[in-house]
């Protein structure tokens, strides 16, 4: 595996070449479709081009990305995202202001994810191209002004604020395969001096010295070999989870893991298909009717605030817009809560003072939280092939096998992490009880989405 990670160092020139191919097809699938007209109703994925830039984003791209940071770390990041690449080219020729305090504030990975997640639903960005080039494009734009203004030959964006930043970081957790640093074999390059010792460029801002995780790292191999002392390396896809990530806790992290990824991902998948939302837009509408405020009920924003495509019948009121939002925002607190009692729970369970070990039991439900919004981006995949004739009838039973796995693994780190208090088994117990429920909440959100209200 070594061999790899040092064929990753030496080939950088053809891995950019390849990236350079990717932002062509990238910028192709963005930016043309928002100029075509909508596809009618006989048009299928590989005669219109709208329609294959939306299963090729939203279909493949998304959701088997997210797979490949559980399978190899953050490897999209460092050897394909058209993002990065950009970023990091333009950076080449970047003022070199130093980076302000505001974009390295912690809690962008979750307001980032919040702000991208909630915005795209209100301007239905998985069915329609303008919204994807709002977005998609407006992110790229961001990371090309970032890579002007601030570092040299960095990639700022993509460590500080980059929407799925936080989101990948959390999955690679998982990944069995990072780059491993023996701070030993360091010692003693340094012990030798720095003569012969070649220069590293890490892009994305890691200080490869002090890594122990695969957070961070974007998997591009630059590093591979520095000093005899960094290189690919396979591991317990437990490890980081329960032996590193507890050293320090991060509260914007359990935010987007709890809050995020498990309430409000489940509510912005939710929306469409639940007949609470159809029930509370309907009593909405009738108190407002009832006390004679009408516009609600009329007023309709562009599309680039909430969908509005009258031709094919799909336009968002203001009214529209508020319930989806309250939605969302309460789907997100109920199963934020719910979910962090039963942590808490755990916590205490294991003895006094539970706050930093909240933190860590958290980073157990990484599983199922990532498995969720996996379910919930392939579900678009699944809608575009059966629209295409393909019956898909494993689905279902695929389904269940993948969430039920994701909620055995978060038990099973639950109990590990546990392990590590030194508690009785009985206290042992109890708290993997209670990381049980909290994955039993997030096992139910999407039960409901794939065999209650479909």
């Amino acid at each position: 595996m070594n061999a790899l990670g040092d064929g990753l160092r030496r080939h950088q020139r053809l891995i950019q070449r390849g990236q350079w191919a990717i932002v062509l097809v990238y910028l192709v699938l963005v930016a043309i479709p928002a100029f075509l007209p909508l596809p009618g109703r006989l048009a299928h994925i590989f005669d219109n081009l709208t329609l294959f830039a939306q299963f090729a984003f939203w279909g493949v791209w998304w959701p088997f990305v997210l797979l490949s940071m559980v399978l190899v770390g953050r490897s999209w990041c460092g050897l394909f995202c058209p993002e990065g690449a950009l970023t990091e080219a333009v950076s080449h020729y970047s003022r070199g202001h130093a980076i302000p305090h505001w974009i390295t504030w912690k809690g962008w990975p979750f307001v980032a994810f919040a702000m991208t997640t909630i915005y795209g639903q209100m301007i239905s960005v998985y069915q329609y191209p303008k919204p994807v080039l709002l977005i998609l494009g407006g992110s790229t734009l961001g990371a090309i002004v970032t890579g002007y203004l601030y570092g040299r030959n960095k990639r700022v964006w993509c460590h500080y604020l980059c929407p799925v930043n936080g989101v990948f970081g959390v999955l690679a957790k998982l990944a069995p395969v990072h780059f491993a640093v023996d701070e030993e074999a360091w010692a003693v390059s340094r012990q030798t001096g720095n003569a012969g010792v070649r220069m590293v460029n890490c892009a994305p801002l890691v200080a490869i010295k002090t890594m122990r995780g695969a957070s961070d790292c974007h998997m591009c191999g630059r590093c591979s070999g520095f000093r005899g002392a960094i290189s690919l390396s396979p591991r317990s896809p437990n490890h980081e989870i329960v032996h590193i990530a507890g050293a320090a806790p991060k509260r914007w992290e359990s935010l987007l893991i709890v809050f995020g990824l498990m309430g409000i991902a489940a509510g912005a998948f939710h929306w469409s298909v639940s007949p609470w939302y159809v029930a509370w837009k309907q009593a909405a509408a009738g108190w407002l009717v009832d006390h004679g405020v009408l516009w609600p009920l009329t007023a309709q924003p562009p599309w680039w605030v909430l969908t509005d495509y009258p031709a094919l019948n799909d336009q968002m009121t203001v009214l529209d817009g508020g319930v989806l939002l309250a939605y969302i925002g309460v789907t997100a607190l109920v199963i934020g809560a719910a979910v962090s009692f039963f942590v808490w729970l755990a916590a205490r369970a294991l003895g006094p003072s539970p706050a930093a070990r909240f933190h860590h039991l958290v980073q157990a439900l990484i599983p199922i939280a990532g498995c969720g919004v996996f379910l919930g981006l392939s579900a678009i995949t699944v809608t575009m092939l059966r629209a295409e004739g393909l019956a898909l009838e494993f689905i279902g039973p695929l389904r269940a096998a993948v969430l039920g796995g994701a909620a055995l693994w978060t038990i099973v780190l639950g109990w590990k992490i546990a392990g590590i208090a030194g508690a009785p088994v009985l206290r042992r117990g109890a708290a993997t009880l209670s990381i049980a429920c909290a994955a039993a909440i997030g096992v139910a959100s999407w039960v409901m989405l794939f065999w209650v209200w479909q």
